[in-house]
């Protein structure tokens, strides 16, 4: 257990933010984020809203906002969902998804195209086709090429977070020559996340941190080195 309120002030001031700006960024009022800081939970409208906002103001200070969650759902219980309270990728989805509509169109209108042309070649060229699949041969061999190429494996996502005290640590990946993807001291209370397909980590305090593969919480070997990969967390062989 950790005290919600007091971690989220003090990340906050760590920042060197004002609670006006967490205002503006969040899009919470300040009134609500000052009752999260002192856990004035009962001066919220209802407790879907304190998961909500909960979840969104420790995001926005760069913490584990399913963590402090779990933390609530723990001392107070929690059977209700907690309302969609950070819209503000929308517009990033519904513009990507009107450009992969656009592309799709525009494929299909290629396609169409090209049947046409062969279409009306055979209908004036006679009975002898022999020239009319070179028009369109290119098109269906590329669309063919671009459908059948496999896939590798998905990365995981991997989160860390110091859910009982500080803890060095340091992240490479694939292996300890790997590339260097974080190294610096995680504070309780914070946490961070990666993804690749096999992470090799350094834990100075394994007791201090949670680590969760595709959100999924893992546990964690005896040993200070690890590696973290789909099957979960395996103690990283000698070097």
């Amino acid at each position: 257990m950790f005290e919600i309120g007091t971690s989220l002030r003090e990340a906050r001031i760590r920042q060197g933010l004002e609670l006006v700006e967490a205002e503006a960024a969040t899009k919470i009022r300040g009134t609500y984020l000052a009752a999260l800081e002192e856990e004035r939970f009962g001066q919220l409208p209802a407790q879907t809203y304190v998961k909500g906002f909960l979840r969104s103001y420790s995001e926005f200070l760069g913490l584990d906002g399913q963590l402090y969650v779990d933390e609530y759902n723990s001392r107070y219980g929690g059977g209700e969902e907690e309302p969609v309270v950070r819209p503000r990728h929308g517009a990033a989805i519904h513009a990507q998804r009107r450009i992969e509509s656009r592309a799709l169109l525009a494929g299909l209108a290629g396609i169409a195209a090209v049947t046409v042309l062969v279409f009306v070649a055979w209908k004036w060229g006679g009975a002898d086709p022999s020239p009319v699949p070179n028009l369109g041969s290119s098109a269906p061999t590329t669309t063919l090429q671009t459908t059948r190429r496999p896939a590798g494996p998905a990365p995981i996502s991997v989160r860390i977070a110091a859910t009982r005290g500080d803890s060095a640590l340091k992240v490479r990946r694939n292996g300890p020559h790997g590339e260097l993807l974080w190294r610096g001291t995680l504070q309780r209370g914070q946490s961070r996340r990666w993804t690749g397909r096999r992470l090799w980590l350094q834990v100075g305090s394994p007791v201090s941190v949670a680590v969760r593969v595709d959100g999924r919480v893992q546990k964690l070997p005896r040993r200070r080195t690890m590696l973290v990969t789909r099957g979960g967390v395996a103690p990283a062989p000698a070097v």
